[in-house]
């Protein structure tokens, strides 16, 4: 028998006191097992190790490398030899019965923890395998984890009172129920979260790595990760802002992945013409516009059905106003579409147009309405630049002014002039 047998040693081949060898039994005993456990330890590892590298070296899987980075083999391990010792310990202590009821506990709460490690080391590697999958990299499988952690927790938790106090799981439980209300106040977020991340998920409300906007939080950028009672966004600014999980189904925010999956990025943005700068056009005027490209064609055809037009209700030309007229304002509008059509950055498959919007006290706004098929920020950026650059500087090519409030050396200017 393990318990007495180099207390027998010492007592009965070396001539120990009895006092002496009860102490050195002990210390012997725990060597030993701890010896044993050691060598149990480090051979567990190493041939589980082994045998999951030879099984995965048959498949194209990378679980073997995910199972030993988030140290699953050391965890059973360490859980192994706790459950050596614990079946040993009566032996190792057996002649101080007072200590071995306080070590028991403390080896039992021991193999409670490490259980509980071991199964998140698990849990982890189910997660970060089911990331080499392209169907879940955008799930929040974060979440998922996280809250059988919080349950295990809790189970643990009532273990290991259940074990201090020794008395029965059953009892904590009762309590537990009548516990409930105030347990449901203090894990009200990890419980919206959890719903909130399942919704997330079955709705595909939000994946990671799509850009979001949500202008309560700040948050203007990528999802980096959902978890279950935040979602972390990187922005653009390099900044990071944590959204609570339950806002992104309870509150309105922006998700742009519709836009990347699309066939374009749209450009909304509008210029403001002066409205005493727009006029009938004068035959001088026309012939003078037929020169640019992309409007003759036009130009040429649409005289031609005015001045039918006119010709057949025998309208008095003596005055532009009378019958049918092109003005400069509408002749540009056509241009800008020309221009777009013919633009190599503008998708011609989705809507694009110019239009003008109501009269305000800045002018006539004239807003260009299209789509870029570069969906890049800088470079989008880039095309709605160059667009408009050429916009703005074809308008005196019109005889069109865009309204600008004047700056103080206008003013200056004006009153040197008076």
């Amino acid at each position: 028998m393990l318990g007495r047998f180099f207390y027998n040693f010492y007592t009965n081949t070396l001539s120990i006191p009895d006092k002496i060898a009860i102490y050195l039994n002990v210390i012997s005993n725990f060597i030993l097992i701890a010896l044993v456990g050691f060598i149990i330890f480090k051979s567990l590892r190493y041939f589980g190790s082994r045998l999951i590298h030879k099984i995965a070296s048959k498949t194209k899987t990378q679980f073997d490398d995910i199972l030993i980075k988030n140290l699953v083999f050391l965890n059973i391990s360490r859980i192994i030899v706790l459950v050596l010792i614990y079946t040993f310990l009566h032996d190792i202590l057996i002649d101080f019965p007072w200590v071995y009821k306080y070590v028991m506990i403390l080896c039992s709460l021991l193999i409670v923890f490490m259980s509980i490690w071991f199964i998140r080391s698990v849990l982890l590697s189910i997660k970060d395998f089911l990331r080499t999958f392209n169907s879940f990299k955008d799930k929040p499988l974060e979440s998922y984890t996280q809250i059988f952690m919080v349950l295990l927790w809790m189970i643990g938790l009532l273990i290991s009172f259940s074990l201090i106090t020794d008395k029965s799981l059953v009892r904590f439980f009762t309590a537990l129920g009548a516990f409930s209300a105030v347990l449901l106040l203090i894990f009200k977020d990890t419980i919206l979260g959890f719903v909130a991340s399942i919704q997330i998920s079955i709705n595909d409300t939000v994946r990671l790595n799509d850009w979001i906007t949500m202008s309560k939080y700040g948050a203007d950028g990528n999802v980096t990760e959902i978890n279950l009672t935040s979602v972390i966004v990187k922005n653009f600014d390099n900044t990071v802002t944590s959204i609570p999980t339950y806002s992104l189904i309870s509150e309105s925010f922006k998700n742009w992945r519709a836009m990347r999956v699309s066939g374009g990025r749209r450009m909304k943005r509008a210029i403001f013409i002066k409205i005493n700068s727009i006029h009938f056009l004068t035959e001088n005027e026309i012939t003078s516009l037929k020169k640019i490209t992309l409007i003759k064609e036009y130009l040429t055809e649409k005289k031609s059905e005015i001045n039918a037009y006119n010709k057949k209700e025998n309208i008095d030309k003596s005055l532009l106003i009378n019958g049918r007229n092109l003005t400069n304002f509408g002749v540009f509008r056509i241009y800008i579409d020309e221009y777009l059509k013919a633009h190599p950055k503008v998708n011609k498959e989705l809507l694009f147009m110019t239009r003008q919007l109501q009269p305000t006290i800045h002018g006539i706004p004239l807003e260009l309405y299209a789509f870029s098929n570069e969906k890049e920020w800088s470079v989008y950026e880039r095309i709605m630049a160059d667009i408009f650059d050429h916009i703005l500087a074809s308008v005196p090519y019109f005889n069109l002014e865009i309204f600008e409030a004047p700056s103080s050396k206008d003013i200056l200017t004006f009153n040197k002039k008076l």
